[in-house]
């Protein structure tokens, strides 16, 4: 084996091993405020579009089905931290909007997660932390150039991660 089939063994394991103790994490803190994964994602879809998002650009960012996000949305519309309003001037779409119990829900997670980064991050130095920056962003670099933005979403009836 080469040194570089050596390093993409070691690189794949690594990058597993960091994807599935941070989706992990990530849901029990999700867990912890009565949210899945996916029904945060789109509460943090929402705050990047200021609060208010047609359903189907929703799903499109997800590379979820309509039919999948509609229920999603159910969901959240059930807990009072979204709603839904026709387009007065399209009858067709359907907007989704932040209350402010949906933002103060997501703002709890974020807390809770930036929490546990700052205690992560402050277990190592300046130089290291800087370091582990750099060559993070460096790899989100490398891959938006390998290949930029997400693959083709799946067709109704298909799932993402989102």
């Amino acid at each position: 084996m080469t040194g570089l089939e050596q390093d993409i063994s070691t690189f794949w394991t690594l990058l597993f091993d960091i994807i599935t103790d941070a989706e992990k994490r990530l849901a029990a803190h999700m867990a912890r405020h009565g949210l899945t994964p996916p029904q945060f994602f789109v509460l943090k879809t929402l705050i990047k579009h200021g609060g208010r998002c047609a359903i189907g650009q929703i799903a499109r960012e997800h590379h979820l089905s309509r039919a999948t996000m509609t229920g999603l949305v159910q969901r959240l519309e059930s807990a009072d931290l979204v709603t839904r309003r026709r387009n007065p001037d399209d009858g067709r779409s359907v907007s989704v909007e932040l209350t402010p119990a949906g933002q103060q829900r997501f703002e709890a997670v974020r807390d809770d997660v930036f929490n546990q980064l700052q205690a992560l991050l402050g277990m190592v130095n300046d130089s290291e932390r800087q370091a582990l920056m750099f060559f993070l962003s460096r790899y989100v670099e490398l891959v938006n150039q390998l290949s930029p933005g997400p693959a083709t979403p799946p067709q109704d009836g298909q799932h993402g991660h989102g």
